[in-house]
């Protein structure tokens, strides 16, 4: 494999949980090398009080390195300032206004490096009437839309995992991608926000879509007619889902693969808006043929007669398939969970993600070192300033 396209690139993260850590560990993936700056007294809350071995924390943050520092004492703002030149990205997801109050706003960190892409990643903006308000995943999948789309009409209902942080963080990633390619063309660093809010909305501009297409607010079941889509149990314990959408060929090869060529000459399924507008029926009798046969035997003749299905399948189940397994989409570790790789090829090959996952403050004295002497980083140790383990 060639080497990994972001193998000259240093990041420094102030943040914790999982937007701007996520942002930062697809890029960490890709080759970035990522200081993740943590409070000295247990550093990220997603440790959970297992320090490196909670799984949660090894997930995002794998392949990291840890300087523990309190950014709330001049003394820690004066070596996060320090470190800037010896980096190209500063990303933070720290509310609004918080990290400039401690001197690490944009103004600041940019005068230490006219250079750094420096990137906030936020639940609502710099602005209007929630800026102050706290944000958790719940909270961007409520408001933007989410949780309406996903439940049946009038019911709103909580998802089955977070969606909103992860969407967040990979919007974060893509847009320190773009700031970097500009700076490398024009010679200067954009400064990069984004939101929770606007990352929701590139899940949504579908719904979003409908929402003016039809004039109501899309539900779950909304854009079932449209898609032509179903979730259908078998005789067995296996579920397979099929997607027709508008096609012709593929609504004949679903006629051919239940044994019911009748429905093609049936008005109410004879075409594609028939079939929009019949949807409920045809659930009804698509339902019914599929009890008859166990899952086993519907993959296989839904493979022969090329209709668009898939089963459906639990994680553990995703995580074992023969196709996950030939994507090499994830990456066993000794001890831990196995880490999941970055979603791309290049040359035909995915990055691994190779890497220990940092105990708090565990690069402290070698990142310190590329700015102070070790007299100065005894006594910042030594007044609680920084940790080192």
């Amino acid at each position: 494999m060639s080497p990994k396209p972001l193998q000259h690139v240093r990041i420094l993260e102030i943040g914790g949980y999982i937007s701007a850590p996520y942002s930062t560990s697809i890029l960490c993936a890709l080759g970035a090398e990522v200081v993740k700056v943590e409070k000295p007294q247990g550093g990220d809350d997603f440790r959970r009080d297992l320090d490196h071995r909670s799984p949660y924390f090894v997930q995002y943050n794998a392949g990291k390195k840890s300087i523990a520092v309190d950014v709330k004492r001049p003394e820690g703002v004066d070596l996060v300032r320090a470190l800037l030149p010896k980096f190209d990205v500063l990303i933070e997801n720290i509310r609004p206004g918080k990290l400039a109050a401690l001197g690490l706003g944009p103004g600041p960190c940019r005068e230490a490096n006219p250079d750094l892409v420096y990137t906030s990643v936020t639940g609502f903006g710099n602005g209007g009437p929630l800026i102050d308000r706290a944000a958790y995943d719940t909270i961007g999948q409520a408001l933007g839309g989410m949780y309406t789309v996903m439940g049946d009409a009038g019911e709103p209902q909580l998802s089955g995992t977070c969606i909103a942080d992860l969407i967040t963080g990979f919007v974060g990633a893509t847009g320190v991608l773009a700031a970097l390619v500009a700076r490398s063309k024009t010679g200067s660093a954009p400064r990069i926000e984004t939101s929770m809010l606007e990352a929701v909305s590139a899940l949504t501009v579908d719904a979003l879509t409908q929402m003016y297409d039809d004039g109501a607010d899309p539900h779950r079941q909304s854009r079932h007619p449209q898609a032509q889509n179903f979730c259908l149990h078998t005789g067995s314990e296996g579920v397979i889902a099929i997607h027709l959408s508008s096609s012709q060929k593929f609504w004949r090869s679903l006629t051919d693969a239940i044994g019911r060529p009748d429905l093609l000459d049936d008005p109410r399924f004879s075409n594609y808006p028939s079939r929009v507008q019949h949807y409920s029926e045809l659930v009804s009798v698509v339902k019914a043929e599929f009890l008859t046969r166990t899952a086993d035997q519907w993959e296989k003749i839904l493979t022969d007669a090329d209709v668009p299905f898939a089963p459906v399948l639990g994680m553990s189940e995703f995580a074992t398939h023969p196709q996950t397994e030939f994507l090499e989409l994830l990456e066993p570790q000794d001890e831990g969970p196995a880490l999941l790789r970055a979603p791309w090829r290049f040359d035909g090959a995915r990055p691994s993600r190779a890497g220990s996952t940092p105990r708090v403050g565990e690069h402290t004295r070698a990142v310190a070192a590329e700015v102070y002497d070790e007299p100065t980083i005894d006594k910042l140790l030594r007044d609680g300033v920084l940790f080192a383990p």
